[in-house]
């Protein structure tokens, strides 16, 4: 189910009154009302994520039941805690490795010996959201055996845990230490937490609907016949897919948040306008933050972090860069992208800049903004080309065709508003720079706010009618 469907309009009210009028007012006083509102979740859960294959439900099933029961087992155990640990990392694994790596590995191994990797690769159906799901199953059962939490033997609120449909599919990746703890207490509805997760889903999708889709549009159209282009629109295509990628993914982590907020969880923020970045490591501490953390915890730092040395520490910064790359999906390009932030970030630990800035960025810092903007552009041709091929050949003929006109004159006016709606976006977001959000200083005049809800909503409308012919997917969904 996506949230920019009409199936995800008629489900979220109907699970907002049943979780808070039958499960909350209607149970009032009941001994088991939490373990009846966590099962209606878990439910609730399923129902979204099956709504795309009920087969996929059968995977997250096991590694909820794995991570569940080992982490038990951790717990119980004196002396035999790492076996536990490795059993369930190995299961966990193994399956994101089979239905994700797999074919990508012997169709590499094939090619390299000249080999036919039509016999060996398997027909499999891509899960949507599995690294999403099983790095926050890991997490869990990892945090267990360093006695960082207790294991629950709540079995539902733990499978509600790791099935919580706001952030399943697509996060943000959440940790057992934050969000496990507020499915174990009484749950409470706050208005101004639901008011601000409601400012939170319009904003999401106006940045997925009037913004990531119509640079859809056009990217997918101008990268389609890249070769035959001049070099500003190329340009003009790499940038729109560096928007594009921005507000389709941290479009989802608002609306994420937000329909979280509206049955009283809290999720981890997962992006904090990266492209204001002054340098490619204060980039990387902004965007995807859950995932970039998750690294730093569970791979980084047991590797021996920045302690041992600038050289340890740039080998460990390639480990988890590349791990990264790999992460997003099976193609080089994907570890090649890794690869390049790593070689941008190694310059930061010899000069001692990776925790440069602490503080948010001003207009006379905008020469450094654009510098790392470029430089993260590049990378997002890598990410967004087929192979590394059609990387390298779009990177060249943006540079050696490169001319002076404005490449979107003579377009439809879908590229006239989509220019407006980015020029809104950044505007928004550097005015509310210092903010968890785009939205989170507003005029106090409240017939104001109305009238700029109601605008938004109107511009999603006109969208959705104007030049879409359905709902499209997350970008992320696919990693």
């Amino acid at each position: 189910m996506l949230f920019n469907s009409f199936e995800f309009l008629i489900f979220l009210p109907i699970v907002f009154f049943v979780y808070w009028f039958v499960f909350d007012r209607m149970l009032s006083g009941c001994k088991h009302q939490l373990w009846w509102q966590n099962l209606f979740v878990l439910l609730a859960s399923y129902v979204f994520y099956g709504w795309w294959n009920w087969r996929f439900l059968i995977l997250i099933a096991i590694t909820s039941l794995s991570s569940w029961a080992t982490a038990l087992g951790i717990e119980k155990s004196q002396n035999k805690k790492k076996p536990w640990l490795i059993v369930n990392i190995i299961l966990n694994l193994g399956v994101l490795a089979t239905f994700k790596y797999y074919n990508f590995f012997v169709s590499s191994f094939c090619s390299l010996f000249g080999l036919d990797s039509s016999s060996f690769v398997l027909n499999l159906l891509l899960p949507v959201g599995i690294s999403f799901y099983t790095f926050q199953a890991l997490s869990y059962s990892i945090d267990v055996y360093r006695r960082q939490i207790d294991a629950t033997k709540d079995i539902v609120a733990f499978f509600a845990y790791i099935a919580f449909f706001p952030q399943l599919v697509a996060g943000p990746i959440e940790r057992a230490t934050n969000l496990l703890p507020q499915f174990l207490t009484k749950r409470t509805f706050v208005y101004i937490d639901a008011a601000d997760g409601m400012r939170r889903i319009l904003w999401g999708l106006f940045k997925k609907i009037v913004i990531a889709d119509n640079c859809a549009w056009y990217v997918n159209m101008e990268w389609a016949d890249y070769a035959n282009q001049n070099g500003s629109t190329l340009v003009l295509t790499a940038f729109l897919f560096a928007i594009q990628i921005y507000c389709d993914f941290s479009g989802y982590s608002d609306i994420a948040i937000g329909t979280a907020r509206l049955f009283g969880f809290s999720l981890k923020e997962n992006f904090r306008m990266p492209y204001f970045s002054r340098s490619v490591a204060e980039f990387w501490k902004r965007w995807h933050i859950s995932l970039n953390t998750w690294f730093v915890d569970y791979v980084y730092i047991p590797l021996g972090g920045s302690r041992e040395g600038k050289g340890r520490t740039i080998f460990n910064t390639f480990v988890i860069f590349l791990l990264s790359g790999l992460w997003h999906g099976a193609n080089w390009t994907y570890v090649t992208w890794g690869l390049y932030h790593a070689i941008l970030f190694v310059p930061l630990i010899g000069l001692q800049l990776t925790k440069k800035y602490q503080d948010s960025p001003s207009w006379h810092q905008l020469p450094q903004i654009f510098f790392t903007f470029m430089l993260v552009l590049v990378g997002w041709i890598i990410f967004r080309a087929p192979s590394l091929n059609d990387a390298c050949s779009f990177v060249y003929n943006m540079i050696i065709h490169i001319d002076h006109g404005a490449p979107w004159w003579g377009l439809p006016s879908r590229m006239n508003q989509l220019m407006m709606a980015i020029t809104l976006l950044f505007t928004m977001e550097w005015i509310n720079r210092n903010k968890t959000h785009a939205l989170s200083i507003l005029p106090r005049n409240r017939f104001l706010r109305v009238t700029f809800y109601i605008a938004l909503a109107c511009w999603c409308t006109f969208n959705i009618y104007a030049f879409t012919t359905g709902s499209h997917p997350f970008i992320y969904f696919q990693f």
